[in-house]
C-alpha cells in the first residue's frame, strides 16, 4: 500500500511542519512516513511498536490509548500490541522488543513516573499544567528496552489529547465518524524523536451546547440509538450510545466540556450511564446558561418539581430539587451553572426586586455544594454564571456574584458579543468566558438548517475575547452539530491555542482542514477553501432562513443576476471536484462542502425566481412562466437533495436535514415546506401593447404601454431612457427585449449615433425563446461631453404590424486629470471595499489591518491590536485609513455628498459609555463623528438591531454622514473613535446611488 495524502510546501506562516507528508491543523508535526535520522518507527515493515500503559493509568487514557492503537491500524494495517504494564523487571518488559510505545499521566501512572525518575526526564514544561502535554524518544527507559516514545500529559486530558494529536497526525481525522472522513493509508509512520508538545490551552473549558435538537438531531438519534422508544420518562434518544460517539469527538477535537441536549431530554435522567460515562471519558459536564445545579430545566422540573419555578414563592421545593442534583453529580467532574432564569429559558416571572432574588439564589446554590460535599470551601468547585438577555441586564445594574465565580458574557445568538470583561474586571479570580452561537431559534428568525455563520467574523470577535482575557471558558451553541461541522472545529481549534492564529493566516485553516479530510493537492485545497468561503459568505449576507424574493434587488447593479452567478458558478466547482474525488471520499464531501452549495444554490435561486416571476408578470412578459415553472423545479430539488443526504451510506443520516427552511411566516421555524408565491400570465393572450416588451436596466416598468413603475403617473409615460459613463463597473447597459404573448417575432436595434455599439443587434423571440439581452456600450473615443442618442427597437411581428420602441441613451464622457491615483465616482457614486485604501496611519501603536473575507462583500478593515489599554481616541487624532476618490457631481450639486459606512454588526462590547463610533473627514474639512451604536436598556439589544430588516437581518450596520465637498480630487479619512469597529466598505454617494443589498459595486480605481 502505498501513502495517499499527497504533500504540501509548508507555509511561512509557522503553522505547519511536514515531514514527509505529514499534515496538522494549525500545529508543528512530528510525524514521518518515511524513515530518517531521529525518528522512531511506530510502524515499519509490517512491524507496530507495542503500546504499553500502567494499570494504575485514568481509565479515560487507557480507553483513548486503545482509539490511538485502533487508528495505528486503520492507518497502517498493523495494530499494535496494547498492554498494561504491572512489573518493570527487565524479564516483564523484554518480551515487548527492543522499542515501544509508553502512554501515561504524571503523577497517575507508575509506570511513567518511574521513567522520569530513572531517565532523568525533563518534564518541567508540563509539570502542574492543565492538559499539557509532551513527547519524545527515550533511550533505556525501563529494563530490556532499548528506545522508547514516551507520551507524557500533565494530567489525564493532557494525556488523552496528545494520543489524539498524533492519531490526527497520522491520518485520523478526528470527523472520520462524524462525517465519515475516509483514513489515510501509510505502509510506515515515524515520528520525530524530539517528539511533540503543547502547553495549556488558551481556554481552559472548551464546550460545545446541543440545543434546538428537534427535529433534525433527535429524529435521527432516535432511529440509529434506540429501539424506537427512548428513555422511559422523556422519551429521549440522548443515551449514553448517542453520548459516547459525542464524548470521542469532542475529545479527538481537544474539546473538554459539553452542556447536553435539553428541550426533550435530561442527562441525567435519560441513561444511568451518561453521566459516569462522561467523566471516565474525560468529559467536564455542564448545563446550560438556565439549567442551574446540573437538572435539566424545564424536562426534570417538569418531571419531579413541585410547583412554581419561582424563587420568590417557592423555595424550598427548587432548593430541594437542586439538592438532589447536586448529589447525583457530586462523583463526576462538572462545571456547575448557578443563578436561575424562567421556565424554559425565558426571563424570571418573579414580582419584586429580581437582584435581591438572584443574589439569594446563588447564596442558597453554593451552600448546597458546600452542603452534599460535606466542605466549607466551595470555590473547589468550578461555577459559572451566564450574562444572558435580561440577565446581563442585572449584573447592569449592580448584581455581583462571588469573585471566584466565572463570568460568562454572551453573543446577540447571531456571533456578536455583546459585552466583554472591562480592565477593571479582568482580575477575577473565576475568570471570564463566552458563549457564541451559529444556530439559533429566536427573533426575528430561527437559523439552524445549514451552515451560515463565517469563520471569519469567529475569528475576530473571539480573538477579542483572548485579548480582553475572557478564557475561562468558551461555549459554542452548535444545534444539531451536524452540518457545523468545520465550524465547530474552528471554534474548539481556536479555544486550544488562539496563540497560533492570527488575521494574516487564519484562512489557512480552511485549505488545511480541506486537505486533511479529502486528501487533495495544494490547489484543489485552496479551492474547496475557495468554496467554503464563499458559501458561508452567502449564507452570513443574510440567513437562508430569512431571504425572500426581493432580498437582493432584481433591477439594480444586476445584483440578483450576479448572486445567481456566483451560486451557479460553486457549484459548478463543486461538482467538478466531487465527481473527481474517490468513492470513499464522495459521503464525507458531500456532507460538509457539496451538499451546503447545492442546497444554498437552490434555495436561493428559487428565491430570486419568485421575484423575477412576479416582476416579469407585472411587466406582461411571457417568460414570467418560465420563471414559475424554474420556482416549482426548484422546490420539488430541495426536496430531492434533503433526500439524497438521507440516502448517504445506506442512510446512515437519515432525518439530519429534516430542518424545515422555505416561507418563514415569523420567527418561527415553519410546520412544513412552502414554495415561494408565483404567478402566471395568460399564454395564449398577447399584451394590451403588443407583442414586444421592452425593459430597460434599472428599471421595474415595461414599454410600450401602461405600467405603475414607467413614471409617477403610471400611464401616458414617455419613452424610456438610460445613462452611461466611462466609470460604470459594468462598462455597459443592457435592455430585456421580451415577448409580450405567444406571437413569435424578429427584431431590429439601431442607433442614429456611431459611438454605440449594440451587442446583439437582431434576434429572434418566440414562446420557446421568450427573451433576449441586448447590451448597450459606447466607443467612449467618439464622445466628448454628453451626447445623446436615440437606439430604436423594431419588431416584426407573424402577421402584426411592425411595432417599435425608442430608448434615448445619454453617454457622459467624464475624465480625470491625469497622474490622479484613487477611485472615479461612475453611475452616480463612489464605492469602495474598505481594504483598497490609500494609505493607513499608526498611533500608540495601533493601525487598521485587514481581515481577509470577513463581511458581505470582500474584506473588512479594523483597528489592531485589541485589548490592553483599550485606548479610544477624539476625531482627527487616533489612527485613520484614507481613500482618494475622485468625484464629478455632488447632491443636486449642492455641493455635499452622502458617506456612509458599511459596518459590521457590533455592540458596545466595553459598555455604553463606550459607544462605537467613527469620524470622517473629508481633505483638511472637519471630522464628522457618528456614533452608532445607541445606548439600549440593560440586557438588551438596541432597538437597530431588530426586525426583518434590523442590523443582524442584514448582516450590517449603515453608518451615514453628510459632509460638504465640491467636484475633483478628494481623500476621506475614517478616523477610528473606539476600538472594534469593523469596516467593510463606503459608498459615496453623489446623488445616483440606488438600493440594494449589497451596495453597489466596487467603483473603478484609476
Amino acid at each position: 500500500m502505498t501513502p495517499t495524502r499527497c504533500g504540501l510546501a509548508a507555509t511561512a506562516l509557522g503553522l505547519l511542519v511536514f515531514v514527509g507528508g505529514a499534515l496538522a491543523i494549525g500545529q508543528p508535526t512530528c510525524v514521518a512516513f518515511k524513515s530518517a535520522p531521529s525518528t522512531f518507527p511506530i510502524v515499519n515493515n509490517h512491524r507496530a511498536a507495542p503500546i504499553l500503559l500502567s494499570p494504575d493509568e485514568w481509565p479515560g487514557v487507557q480507553r483513548a490509548a486503545s482509539d490511538f492503537a485502533s487508528d495505528i491500524e486503520q492507518v497502517t494495517g498493523v495494530k499494535p500490541a496494547l498492554r498494561n504494564v504491572t512489573s518493570l523487571s527487565s524479564q516483564a518488559t523484554s518480551s515487548f522488543g527492543a522499542n515501544a510505545i509508553i502512554v501515561g499521566t504524571l503523577g497517575k501512572s507508575a509506570l511513567v513516573d518511574e521513567i522520569v525518575n530513572r531517565t532523568k526526564l525533563d518534564v518541567s514544561s508540563i509539570q502542574g499544567k492543565w492538559e499539557a502535554f509532551m513527547a519524545k524518544e527515550v533511550a533505556n527507559p525501563l529494563p530490556g528496552i532499548k528506545s522508547a516514545y514516551v507520551i507524557l500529559g500533565s494530567d489525564k486530558r493532557g494525556t488523552i489529547f496528545a494520543l489524539y494529536d498524533h492519531s490526527e497526525q497520522f491520518g485520523v481525522s478526528p470527523w472520520y465518524w462524524w462525517a465519515d472522513v475516509p483514513t489515510t493509508k501509510h505502509n510506515d509512520v515515524f515520528v520525530k524523536s524530539s517528539g511533540c508538545a503543547h502547553g495549556s490551552p488558551t481556554v481552559q473549558y472548551r464546550a460545545i451546547f446541543l440545543n434546538d435538537e428537534q427535529p433534525a438531531l433527535q429524529n435521527w438519534a432516535m432511529e440509529k440509538f434506540t429501539n424506537g422508544t427512548g428513555a422511559a420518562l422523556t422519551g429521549s434518544p440522548f443515551n449514553h450510545f448517542f453520548y459516547t460517539k459525542l464524548f470521542e469527538l469532542i475529545l479527538r477535537l481537544k474539546g473538554n466540556h459539553l452542556w447536553p441536549a435539553q428541550w426533550s431530554s435530561a442527562f441525567g435522567v435519560d441513561d444511568a450511564q451518561n453521566q459516569a460515562l462522561a467523566d471516565w471519558y474525560g468529559i467536564v459536564m455542564g448545563t446550560s446558561h438556565e439549567e442551574p445545579m446540573m437538572r435539566s430545566i424545564p424536562v426534570e422540573w417538569n418531571l419531579f418539581g413541585k410547583g412554581a419555578w419561582d424563587y420568590s414563592s417557592n423555595a424550598q421545593a427548587i432548593y430541594d430539587f437542586w439538592v438532589e442534583g447536586a448529589k447525583r453529580a457530586l462523583p463526576y467532574e462538572n462545571m456547575w451553572t448557578v443563578g436561575m432564569r424562567g421556565n424554559g429559558d425565558l426571563p424570571l416571572e418573579s414580582e419584586g426586586n429580581n437582584i435581591e432574588l438572584l443574589e439569594k439564589v446563588v447564596s442558597d446554590q453554593r451552600q448546597i455544594l458546600m452542603n452534599v460535599s460535606n466542605s466549607t470551601d466551595v470555590t473547589r468547585f468550578p461555577q459559572v454564571w451566564t450574562l444572558y438577555k435580561e440577565v446581563e441586564g442585572y449584573y447592569d445594574d449592580g448584581l455581583r456574584v462571588p469573585d471566584d465565580i466565572t463570568l460568562m458574557w454572551t453573543d446577540d445568538n447571531w456571533g456578536n458579543v455583546r459585552r466583554n470583561p472591562l480592565p477593571s474586571e479582568r482580575n477575577r479570580t473565576g475568570g471570564a468566558g463566552v458563549y457564541y452561537h451559529v444556530d439559533y431559534v429566536g427573533d426575528p428568525r430561527d437559523y439552524k438548517w445549514i451552515t451560515s455563520s463565517q469563520i471569519e467574523k469567529t475569528f475576530e470577535q473571539m480573538s477579542l475575547a483572548v485579548a480582553r482575557d475572557a478564557v475561562k471558558i468558551w461555549v459554542l451553541n452548535v444545534g444539531d452539530m451536524k452540518p457545523y461541522e468545520m465550524h465547530t472545529e474552528w471554534f474548539l481549534t481556536l479555544a486550544w491555542d488562539a496563540s497560533r492564529w492570527t488575521p494574516q493566516n487564519y484562512p489557512s485553516f480552511v485549505t488545511q482542514w480541506a486537505q486533511r479530510e479529502f486528501d487533495l493537492s495544494a490547489r484543489d485545497a485552496d479551492t474547496v477553501a475557495a468554496l467554503i468561503h464563499n458559501v458561508t459568505r452567502h449564507n452570513m449576507r443574510r440567513k437562508p432562513e430569512l431571504l425572500d424574493s426581493t432580498t437582493y434587488s432584481l433591477v439594480n447593479y444586476r445584483e440578483a443576476d450576479n448572486v445567481v452567478a456566483e451560486l451557479q458558478s460553486m457549484v459548478a466547482v463543486s461538482t467538478q471536484l466531487y465527481n473527481r474525488l474517490p468513492s470513499d471520499a464522495k459521503a464525507a464531501f458531500f456532507q460538509l462542502v457539496h451538499h451546503p452549495i447545492l442546497a444554498t444554490n437552490t434555495l436561493t435561486r428559487m428565491w430570486i425566481a419568485a421575484g423575477q416571476n412576479n416582476l416579469r408578470a407585472s411587466q406582461a412578459r411571457l417568460s414570467a412562466n418560465d420563471l414559475a415553472n424554474e420556482v416549482e423545479s426548484l422546490f420539488t430539488q430541495d426536496a430531492a437533495l434533503e433526500k439524497d443526504y438521507h440516502s448517504l451510506l445506506d442512510g446512515k443520516w437519515d432525518h439530519m436535514m429534516d430542518q424545515t427552511h422555505v416561507m418563514y411566516y415569523y420567527w418561527q421555524q415553519p410546520m412544513t415546506n412552502t414554495m415561494p408565491m408565483i404567478t402566471k400570465v395568460q399564454p395564449s393572450k398577447q399584451a394590451l401593447a403588443g407583442a414586444m416588451r421592452i425593459v430597460p436596466e434599472g428599471s421595474m416598468g415595461a414599454w410600450p404601454g401602461d405600467n405603475q413603475n414607467n413614471c409617477a403617473q403610471g400611464y401616458g409615460c414617455g419613452n424610456p431612457a438610460l445613462t452611461i459613463d466611462p466609470f460604470v463597473p459594468t462598462g455597459n447597459r443592457f435592455v430585456d427585449v421580451g415577448a409580450g404573448g405567444p406571437t413569435p417575432f424578429t427584431f431590429t436595434v439601431t442607433s442614429n449615433a456611431e459611438w454605440v455599439k449594440i451587442s446583439p443587434s437582431m434576434g429572434s423571440i418566440s414562446p420557446s425563446n421568450p427573451e433576449q439581452r441586448v447590451f448597450l456600450s459606447v466607443d467612449w473615443s467618439k464622445v466628448s461631453g454628453a451626447q445623446t442618442a436615440s437606439i430604436t427597437f423594431t419588431a416584426k411581428p407573424q402577421n402584426q404590424s411592425q411595432m417599435s420602441v425608442p430608448i434615448a441613451l445619454t453617454a457622459n464622457h467624464t475624465t480625470v486629470p491625469s497622474g490622479f491615483k484613487g477611485f472615479v465616482e461612475g453611475d452616480g457614486g463612489v464605492s469602495i471595499e474598505a481594504a483598497h485604501a490609500s494609505r493607513n496611519t499608526t498611533v500608540q501603536g495601533i493601525t487598521w489591518i485587514e481581515l481577509p473575507g470577513h463581511g458581505r462583500t470582500l474584506s473588512a478593515v479594523t483597528p489592531w491590536p485589541r485589548g490592553g489599554d483599550e485606548l479610544n481616541f477624539t476625531a482627527g487624532t487616533g489612527p485613520s485609513i484614507e481613500y482618494d476618490f475622485f468625484l464629478f457631481n455632488t447632491k443636486n450639486q449642492g455641493g455635499n455628498v452622502t458617506v456612509t459606512a458599511l459596518v459590521s454588526p457590533s455592540l458596545n462590547t466595553l459598555g455604553d459609555d463606550r459607544p462605537l463610533g467613527l469620524a470622517f473627514q473629508i481633505d483638511d474639512g472637519a471630522p464628522k463623528t457618528n456614533y452608532f451604536v445607541p445606548k439600549s436598556v440593560p440586557g438588551q439589544v438596541p432597538a437597530p438591531w431588530n426586525g426583518n430588516d434590523g442590523w443582524v437581518a442584514n448582516s450590517i450596520i449603515s453608518v451615514p454622514v453628510v459632509l460638504p465637498v465640491q467636484p475633483g480630487a478628494h481623500t476621506l479619512k475614517v478616523w477610528m473613535i473606539e476600538p472594534t469597529v469593523v469596516l467593510q466598505k463606503i459608498v459615496i454617494d453623489t446623488g445616483g446611488v440606488r438600493s440594494s443589498y449589497l451596495g453597489p459595486p466596487e467603483s473603478i480605481r484609476v
